[in-house]
């Protein structure tokens, strides 16, 4: 209060002592609301980006297993058509050398087939969920709730 204001006797201005009382340190509400939601933010942003990492490796695991599934059955049944083939040149001249072609392109088209197959399946025993995004997913939600519990 002024000289001035304590001659005249007016009241004290209680709107500079309220404001004047607050600690400079202390924070609004709307300061820490804030300030939570830009962290939460930022939290959630790094969970996705470990998410996407984690996830590229076994996403390309899995395309390149699939790959390779899709071309062993592809040529299996390709190689089929040559088995046919090859039966029908058996029943037709029996004993007779052109169906020894035959069975020998058969041959080889199954073991390719299985060549890929084999690779699609250790390919696809490498895909693994992402561990990691996981665990940090759980700690973040269980932080949350213990911190949810004191504010309340």
């Amino acid at each position: 209060m002024t000289d001035t204001q304590q001659a005249n006797g007016a009241a004290p201005d209680l709107t500079k002592a309220k404001s004047t009382g607050r600690h400079a340190a202390e924070p609004t509400i709307g300061q820490l609301v804030s300030e939570a939601s830009t962290h939460l933010s930022t939290i959630i942003q790094g969970e996705i980006a470990l998410a996407k990492l984690e996830l590229k490796s076994s996403v390309k695991n899995a395309g390149t297993g699939a790959g390779a599934f899709i071309g062993a059955a592809i040529l299996l049944v390709f190689s089929l058509t040559f088995l046919f083939i090859a039966v029908a040149e058996t029943l037709a001249h029996f004993w007779v050398e052109r169906y020894i072609a035959f069975f020998i392109t058969f041959g080889f088209f199954v073991l390719l087939a299985g060549l890929l197959a084999f690779i699609g399946i250790k390919k696809v025993k490498r895909v693994k969920a992402p561990q990691r995004t996981i665990s940090t997913s759980k700690d973040t939600v269980a932080y949350l709730k213990a911190n949810a519990r004191r504010s309340s």
